[in-house]
Formats: C-alpha cells, structure tokens, sequence
C-alpha cells in the first residue's frame, strides 16, 4: 500500500471538511496570534487536515466493500478497496492517528472529550457493532456530530469557554443537511447491496426537502451566533438544494454532476465564513 494510494483512499477533495471545521473553532476562540499560531494548533490542525481523513475514510472503505463493489461511483469517480489491502489500510490508520490520541490525552478535559468524541463518531459511523450509515437517520446523525466534534474541539483547545449552543445546534444540522444530500447518489448502490440509510427511506425529493428546511434552520440559528451574514450563507444551499429538486431522476442520478461540485461550494462558503468570523475578532482591525 503506497503513501499515493493512502492519501487518495483519504479523500482529498473532502481534506477541507474536518480542517475547516477545526479551523472554524479555533478561530472563534483564539485570544492571540501567539495562540492560534502555537505548535500545539499547528499539530492538530495537521491532524484534522490528513490523518483523521485516513481514519474517516479508511474505516469507511473497509466495512463498504460489499456496498462499493456495487456502486459506480466507486469506479468511476473514487476507488474500489479490495479486501486484500484491507489489513494494510487498518495498519495506516493506526500509524497516523496513535500518535495524536496519545497527545489528545494530555489535553484539558473539554478539548480531551471533544477529541475522542470525534473519534468515536468518525469510527462507528462505519465501523461494527455499532456501524450508524447502516441506519437510517443515525447515519446522518453520526456523520454530523464528528464534523462538529471537530469544531468544538478546535474552539476549546484555543481557550474557548461554553461552546454556544445555538451554534452548536446549527452546526448539527448543516452537517446533517450535508450527509443527506451526498446519500442521494448512492440510492440505487445502497439498496442492491440491501443497504438503508436516511435517503433510501426518504428517497431523492423527500431528502432534499428535508435538507432544504435543515440549511434554512441551520442559517437562521446561526445568524444568531454570528450575524446576518450566514443567512447569505444558508442561501447558497438552499438554491442548491432547489436546483436539485428539479434534476432528480431514478436513483438519483441527476444528480451526480452537481453532486461533484459540492465540495468546492462547501470550500469557497467555509472560506468565506472563516474569514468572516476572522475579520470580525476584536484583535483585528480592517
């Protein structure tokens, strides 16, 4: 197994998912340059940037083999991991995240928790006995808290104190809304390999509905936190989600090219957001 297969096993088109959130929650809590800019931040960023996309995605990979053997995108736009790397994925998960776990402990007890947490979710998401994707609205549930376990450990490893709960509670469900939309695609692929999960029991217009009523609320509840200017955010999603309505066809397939813009919407709206919030903090002056 070669470091370039690793790294595409990892996903690097999503890279920016977990460090963003990291990002984000770092940025919010930050008292100055020196702390946001220390080798600890600096450490942990790496690891949400890479080695905890090794984990996401190599846990992931290896308990769908019986799902993505079935599934086109596997093929044509990702790829298939057969069972015989299987061990040699597991061996690489363990080398690039033992090292931060051990670290993790050393951390005050809110940082040290949240970490973990996103340990938890981000295995057992895929992962047996638990194996939440496997269950409908648990799967999208699983999938959110790790990308906001994320956030939160950003936030209080940078000295933050009482993570806001309405943020929190938007958070939650702009990642539910996220998980729900890329489940869409796999409708068909899930349901040969017999496969539930949040989209095959909604299916194609009834999840994009739902993910529609999540980005709003998740707009509004954040707007809360960080002014109105999310709103604009949560517009972007909410027309996405109206464009897809009109492109859903069996299995949704229609839309699987606007499904592979998603990650560059979610990079070029998380940016925008981080620099807003950054922008924004007492210590800079613009």
């Amino acid at each position: 197994m070669t470091l370039q297969r690793i790294i595409s096993i990892s996903r690097p088109r999503f890279w920016i998912y977990e460090f963003g959130t990291f990002a984000f929650g770092a940025i919010a809590a930050f008292s100055s340059f020196s702390n946001l800019l220390n080798i600890q931040t600096i450490i942990f960023g790496f690891y949400f940037l890479i080695p905890a996309n090794i984990l996401i995605y190599g846990i992931n990979d290896i308990f769908d083999y019986e799902t993505d053997k079935l599934n086109p995108k596997k093929v044509e736009y990702e790829e298939l991991l057969e069972p015989k790397d299987q061990k040699k994925v597991w061996w690489w998960i363990i080398l690039t995240n033992f090292p931060f776990i051990i670290a993790a402990l050393s951390l005050e007890t809110p940082a040290m928790i949240s970490f973990f947490a996103f340990i938890f979710f981000a295995s057992f998401y895929s992962a047996k006995p638990i194996r939440a994707k496997a269950r409908p609205f648990l799967d999208a549930l699983f999938s959110a808290c790790h990308y906001i376990a994320t956030g939160v450990f950003g936030y209080y490893l940078l000295g933050g104190e009482s993570f806001p709960t309405l943020g929190f509670v938007a958070g939650i469900l702009w990642a539910v809304a996220m998980h729900a939309y890329s489940a869409v695609p796999d409708i068909k692929a899930d349901e040969d390999a017999k496969l539930q999960t949040i989209a095959t029991v909604l299916r194609e217009k009834g999840t994009l509905v739902l993910c529609l009523m999540l980005y709003g609320i998740s707009a509004y509840l954040g707007s809360t936190v960080l002014g109105i200017g999310v709103l604009m955010y949560g517009l972007v999603y909410i027309s996405l989600m109206i464009i897809s309505l009109k492109k859903v066809g069996p299995g949704g397939s229609g839309l699987f090219k606007i499904y592979t813009y998603f990650p560059y919407i979610n990079l070029v709206a998380g940016a925008v957001m981080t620099i807003s919030l950054l922008l924004v903090h007492p210590l800079i002056s613009i």
